[in-house]
């Protein structure tokens, strides 16, 4: 976590920065999130035949996800949802483990808005797939989640940022920048 002066992929602005790519792209991290995540989704009863996201925050958390599901009773395959479409060969929005008819669960690194995990259930939706829930690593506690659960989403996050010791919406300025991980 970064603090400072930020504009967010929702456009928002924030005095804290979560980069949970250090944890997520990190060895150590993929391990506790797989784990956690695919902890997550037995304990609501997902039984999802992959999970993915919005490229590139939710690649390594679905990749983490479908790996520490290996030789479970859930093992779960991962996918990507493009930012755009292709504009050449197949013109695919999502790569990877996925089939229309497929029921999936929708991963995210961070949840602010919540737009970055819509934009992946309406492409899902989109081409055929059924979304049984989303899946974040941090939940920013702003407005994202709710969002979401207003659209008949079920939000699962790991960690909320209250918990991380950051609150809601703008948090007081630190002396600086203390960074770190997101867990």
């Amino acid at each position: 976590m970064r603090r400072g002066d930020f504009v967010l992929a929702s456009g928002q602005r924030s005095s804290f920065y979560i980069d949970c790519r250090l944890t997520t792209m990190s060895a150590e991290g993929q391990g506790l999130i797989g784990r956690l995540g695919w902890r997550a989704m037995k304990e609501r009863g997902w039984r999802p035949r992959s999970v993915g996201g919005l490229t590139m925050g939710a690649d390594p958390v679905a990749y983490a996800i479908a790996a520490a599901s290996l030789g479970t009773d859930l093992v779960v395959d991962a996918f990507s949802v493009r930012k755009e479409a292709k504009t050449h060969g197949t013109g695919r929005a999502i790569e990877g483990c996925f089939t229309p008819g497929d029921e999936v669960v929708i991963v995210e690194d961070v949840i602010t808005t919540g737009g970055s995990a819509q934009r992946a259930v309406a492409a899902v939706e989109a081409a055929g797939g059924r979304v049984l829930g989303v899946l974040a690593v941090v939940d920013r506690g702003e407005g994202g989640r709710e969002m979401l659960e207003g659209e008949g989403r079920e939000v699962v996050a790991l960690v909320r940022a209250g918990e991380l010791g950051l609150g809601g919406r703008a948090p007081a300025m630190g002396d600086g920048n203390d960074a770190g991980t997101c867990t």
